[in-house]
C-alpha cells in the first residue's frame, strides 16, 4: 500500500492541527456571527485560519531532504489566500504562479448544526489548477489527500486516511465507472437548488446522498457517488482541495460547458456552476450542455 509523499503528509499534519483547534471550540459553547455575505462565522473559523497561516509559513519543507519538482524550500514563502484572510487585489493575485488556497472551516453551517460534516481544506494551486489537496474532517477522524503531477518525488495518487485508535489507516481511492442503471449523486445538505432538481429529472433512476462541505467531492473520489452538481455560488477555497483529491482519483470538475474548473483567473473568487464527476467518459456533458454557465 502506497502512502502520500512527504509534502502531502506535512500539509495533512497542519490540517489535523487545525481540526484539533476547531474541535476545542466545537465541544463547548460558541457564538455565531454573520458575515457580509450572510454566511456564519465562528471563533473556530478564525482559530483554524491563524494556525494554518502560521504553520504553512514556517513548517512546510523545513525538515525535508527530498528534491521535488516544486521546491519544498520555497513553499513556505508562497502567498496564502484564505476565506478568513484578506483578499489581495487581482493585480497582485494574477502574478501568483503558485499559492496556497485555504478554507479553514468549510461547512460552518454544519459546524453550527453540530452534525460533524465540516472540513479543513488546504490546496496548493499551480498555474490555475490545484495540484495538491488535503480535506480533513475532524469529527469523523477522516482525511482525504490528492496529489497530482509536479509536487514531489512521491507517487501521485489519492488516499483516504482514517484515524483508528491513534493510528492512521491508509486506503488508495479511485472513482467508479458510471452506470445509467445505478447512478448516485451527492447533493448539498444545506444548499438546495432548482437546477439540481432539473438535472435529477433527466436521470429517473438516480439515487441521491446528502452531505455537507467538501465531503461531497470526496464521496465521488472514493466511488461512493458518481457526481456532485453544484448550481449556486461557491468560492474557490470551497472547491480547490477536494478537486485535487477527485482529479487524483480519476475524476474531473467541469463547468457547464465541459471546460475544467480553474483558479485565480479573474477578479471574483466565486466559482461558476460546476459538476464534479467520477467518470469523465460518461455523458455528463450532454446532460449539462443546456444549463447556463453562470459566471460570477
Amino acid at each position: 500500500m502506497s502512502t502520500p509523499p512527504k509534502l502531502a503528509e506535512e500539509v495533512l499534519t497542519i490540517a489535523r492541527q487545525a481540526g484539533d483547534a476547531i474541535l476545542a471550540i466545537y465541544e463547548g459553547d460558541f457564538a455565531v456571527e454573520t458575515k457580509s455575505d450572510h454566511s456564519p462565522l465562528t471563533a473556530a473559523d478564525m482559530a483554524a485560519h491563524r494556525l494554518i497561516a502560521s504553520e504553512l509559513g514556517s513548517k512546510i519543507g523545513s525538515n525535508g531532504s527530498e528534491t521535488p519538482t516544486v521546491s519544498e524550500a520555497s513553499l513556505a514563502a508562497l502567498p496564502l489566500l484564505s476565506e478568513e484572510g484578506g483578499l489581495a487585489d487581482f493585480d497582485v493575485r494574477k502574478t501568483w504562479g503558485r499559492y496556497w488556497l485555504v478554507d479553514p472551516l468549510d461547512g460552518t453551517r454544519e459546524f453550527v448544526k453540530r452534525n460533524g460534516e465540516f472540513t479543513v481544506n488546504i490546496a496548493l494551486i499551480s498555474n490555475g489548477r490545484p495540484v495538491l489537496g488535503v480535506v480533513h474532517a475532524p469529527v469523523l477522524r477522516r482525511s482525504y489527500v490528492g496529489v497530482l503531477d509536479g509536487i514531489s518525488d512521491g507517487k501521485p495518487g489519492a488516499w483516504r486516511i482514517d484515524e483508528v485508535s491513534g493510528q492512521s489507516s491508509y486506503q488508495e481511492i479511485r472513482t467508479r465507472t458510471a452506470s445509467e442503471a445505478a447512478l448516485t449523486l451527492a447533493v448539498s445538505r444545506s444548499h438546495g437548488s432548482p437546477a439540481v432538481q432539473a438535472l435529477l429529472e433527466q436521470l429517473p433512476d438516480v439515487d441521491t446522498t446528502s452531505m455537507g462541505s467538501s465531503l461531497k467531492f470526496c464521496l465521488v473520489a472514493e466511488g461512493a457517488a458518481d457526481a456532485y452538481p453544484r448550481f449556486g455560488p461557491t468560492s474557490e477555497w470551497d472547491s480547490a482541495a477536494a478537486q485535487a483529491v477527485l482529479e487524483a482519483a480519476g475524476g474531473a470538475v467541469q463547468r457547464m460547458d465541459g471546460s475544467p474548473l480553474t483558479y485565480n483567473q479573474k477578479v471574483s473568487v466565486l466559482n461558476p456552476d460546476f459538476i464534479a464527476i467520477g467518470d469523465p467518459n460518461w455523458r455528463w456533458a450532454n446532460l449539462t450542455a443546456d444549463f447556463p454557465i453562470n459566471e460570477r
